[in-house]
């Protein structure tokens, strides 16, 4: 007999019930917990996640400032910008970045410097920054590029501003200059609490006005809401903040007479500076040789930079701020009004030049600057002439702490407050200061000794000051005691507002009048003003038209051994005597002071006065002189200064 299974429905619909009923239950749950992660997502988490969405769609793209101009006196262009493209590179969004480069090659060129600049880039910057590959794009290669560039992912063209400086490079230790932003400019920017005003900015100036009014020059930065593709690419233009333009600058420098007196250094190695006494304004600031700092707007090549870097003839030191040489007899006029201070000397107390100095009691003698010397001297000769026997006798009677503390008075030893950074203080010797630098030493090593005394009373020895401390002391006398803080910057133009500025008004810049005796000043501004009549210089200054007053100085470099006799042609030419010449005119209502410093150019009175009188012929007269017809030969010095 066949089985038969006898199927129980009611259990069968009881089980699918419970199965479906569980089902159910499951997908009731799963849904409730989407819909509850629905609620969380898009009610409660609602504001954050629409800021993270619009902050995918959109973009926020600093909008870098116009950089602000650089005027000089006259309204003549030193610094300006000027836009192009460039093409760029996000290395980050690149995977095989040498690879790209090169197949990048066949449709803009990319030469070896450019790949050489960009690889410096890279070490110093971020890898998800935005990195110049190529500058200065033609309109046929953006076009090239336009069309290809679905190819080049993390590659985009930008227009941007670069700086350019029309002068070359005339005047460039005043300018400065500006370069990529390094980890020091990073950190001072931090510092300052700048860091977003710096969003989007490559460059920061370097140096001279472009370093020292960074502030004004930059402007704000401003911004832009860009919205954006999924490949990162700007859509349109959602908002945008303004960028204020920064400050306008216009110098005191006369770039025509800045150029003469560039040209009449030649190939020489030296510094002039010309201040006009009333104001302190800066009319020309020459350090030969100087930099094309157009050479770094885009980053210097290597090759540019070994030559400026490595060169002997150091084109990148600024010799008017930073050049610390002995002042040689350009130190007289200033040591002869702090004895007629002091009542050292009087201005008819003479003495006997026999050609020699000697102490009492003294084996060593110090030797005049002219053979058989010049008879009896007084205070009005011993400019005139430049006796140095006058001043060895005047040094060995006076205490060098009380010569140090005059000549600080009159900005000797210590900063002259210019408005730009690099200024160095110089030596300016006393007991103190040869204790502290030969703190080391033996106790006698450390004294002070009659000879030092000797030797800086005519600007040798310790003596060591900046061509700049020469020209303001001498706009200080122009100006009858009066001193000027120097300073390149006249007026500075706010250009959201047009609102100008005048630094003159500045409490740092207010007069400063010494405590000099009018007559005593008088007596000094006399003697110096018959230099050039019947002086030292007197034979550059013929016929110049306008009556100056100056001081020829002539710095010992090489020391000659006693018994020898110091001859420029046997001694190689990085150790001949430089040459100096301070000067103002006219000589009664001085519109000019300066100094020159001709490195290792010998004689004063041959290699600096002459530049002297060119520059001041021009400034007065708008002469445009032939140094050359104003060289005195070699072979017939006027003095040894």
């Amino acid at each position: 007999m066949i089985g038969t299974t006898i199927r129980n429905r009611e259990l069968e619909i009881n089980v699918f019930r419970g199965r479906a009923l569980f089902a159910g239950f499951a997908i009731l749950i799963a849904f409730s917990v989407v819909a509850a992660r629905l609620v969380y997502l898009q009610v409660i988490k609602r504001d954050h996640y629409y800021t993270l969405a619009e902050a995918n769609r959109i973009s926020l793209l600093p909008v870098v400032p116009n950089r602000g101009l650089i005027w000089d006196r006259n309204n003549e262009v030193l610094a300006a910008n000027y836009s192009a493209y460039t093409l760029e590179v996000t290395p980050s969004r690149v995977k095989n970045l040498d690879a790209v480069l090169e197949e990048l090659n066949t449709i803009v060129e990319i030469q070896p410097r450019d790949k050489r600049r960009f690889k410096r880039l890279m070490e110093e910057s971020k890898n998800f920054e935005s990195l110049p590959i190529r500058n200065r794009l033609t309109e046929e290669e953006v076009a090239r590029f336009a069309v290809n560039r679905y190819r080049f992912p993390g590659f985009d063209i930008r227009p941007r501003l670069f700086r350019n400086y029309p002068q070359g490079d005339v005047a460039s230790h005043a300018i400065g200059y500006i370069g990529r932003i390094n980890d020091a400019d990073l950190k001072r920017i931090d510092d300052a609490d700048l860091t977003s005003n710096y969003r989007g900015t490559d460059h920061i100036g370097k140096l001279g006005i472009e370093g020292g009014y960074e502030n004004e020059l930059h402007g704000s930065t401003g911004s832009e809401q860009v919205e954006i593709d999924a490949g990162g690419r700007a859509m349109r233009s959602l908002a945008t903040t303004a960028p204020v333009a920064g400050n306008n600058l216009t110098l005191t420098l006369d770039i025509k007479l800045q150029k003469i007196a560039e040209q009449v250094f030649g190939e020489g190695r030296g510094s002039l500076v010309a201040i006009e006494p009333a104001t302190g304004e800066i009319l020309a600031l020459v350090s030969k040789p100087g930099f094309d700092p157009n050479l770094f707007v885009d980053g210097i090549d290597p090759q540019n930079w070994d030559l400026l870097n490595t060169s002997v003839d150091k084109p990148l030191l600024n010799r008017a701020l930073r050049g610390a040489y002995p002042p040689g007899s350009t130190i007289k006029p200033f040591l002869a009004l702090g004895a007629l201070e002091s009542g050292k000397r009087t201005p008819q107390q003479t003495i006997s030049d026999p050609g020699v100095f000697r102490l009492a009691g003294v084996a060593h003698y110090w030797n005049d600057d002219k053979a058989g010397g010049h008879g009896l001297v007084d205070m009005r000769k011993s400019i005139v002439v430049s006796c140095d026997t006058y001043y060895y006798q005047l040094a060995s009677e006076t205490d060098i702490d009380e010569t140090s503390k005059f000549l600080r008075s009159l900005g000797f030893g210590t900063k002259t407050g210019i408005d730009i950074d690099g200024e160095l203080e110089g030596t300016l010797p006393s007991r103190q200061w040869k204790s502290n630098r030969l703190a080391k030493g033996t106790p006698e090593a450390r004294k002070w000794y009659v000879g030092d005394s000797i030797s800086a009373g005519i600007g040798q020895g310790y003596n060591s000051f900046t061509p700049m401390q020469l020209a303001h002391a001498t706009a200080t006398i122009a100006n009858d005691g009066v001193a000027m803080r120097p300073r390149l910057v006249r007026h500075i133009t706010d250009v959201a507002t047009g609102t100008i500025k005048s630094t003159a008004d500045l409490d740092i810049n207010k007069p400063t009048r010494l405590a000099l005796k009018p007559e005593n000043i008088a007596f000094i501004k006399a003697a110096m003003a018959a230099v050039p009549i019947e002086g030292t210089s007197a034979r550059i200054f013929a016929n110049s038209g306008y009556v100056s007053a100056g001081k020829t100085g002539t710095a010992q470099v090489y020391g000659v051994k006693r018994g020898e006799k110091y001859v420029a042609g046997r001694v190689a030419e990085r150790l001949r005597d430089h040459a100096w010449y301070i000067a103002y005119a006219p000589a009664d209502k001085p519109t000019i002071a300066l100094a020159v410093m001709v490195e290792n150019g010998g004689k004063g009175a041959v290699a600096a006065a002459p530049i002297a009188r060119a520059v001041m012929d021009y400034y007065l007269l708008g002469k445009k002189p032939d140094i050359a017809k104003l060289k005195t030969p070699d072979n017939e010095p006027q003095s040894d200064d």
